[in-house]
């Protein structure tokens, strides 16, 4: 599976961007997805994730209602609003693919495939 992220870019604080994560194959639905993040010089994060059919979702603690994922599992696509974007959400967004017919997983082991990443950079 192969995995395209897009949508970031630079954008002020409060403001909002919608990241997507394109899979090469039609039967990337049944995995269950996530969205990561990785300021400069910090670990990579949690930030959203997805079970397969998308009736479950859980997020990282400092979302606080700000971000939301959702899935279109006939485009492929997942997809991460971010909106009332802070100074500190700025770093590199990679999307990630889980287990087959998975729930959400928090950790960064659990997943199997990697977007390249795009960068969120949200100025003052």
């Amino acid at each position: 599976v192969q995995l395209q992220a897009s949508g970031g870019g630079l954008v002020q604080a409060g403001g909002s961007l919608r990241l997507s994560c394109a899979a090469s194959v039609r039967t990337s639905s049944i995995y269950a997805m996530g969205w990561f993040r990785q300021a400069p010089g910090k670990e990579r994060e949690f930030v959203a994730g997805i079970s397969w059919s998308g009736g479950s979702t859980d997020y990282g603690d400092f979302v606080k209602g700000r971000f939301t994922i959702s899935r279109d599992n006939a485009k492929n696509t997942v997809y991460l609003q971010m909106n009332s974007l802070e100074l500190e959400d700025t770093a590199v967004y990679y999307c990630a693919a889980g287990p087959p017919y998975g729930r959400t997983y928090i950790g960064r082991g659990s997943y199997n495939y990697w977007g390249q990443g795009t960068q969120v950079t949200v100025s003052s």
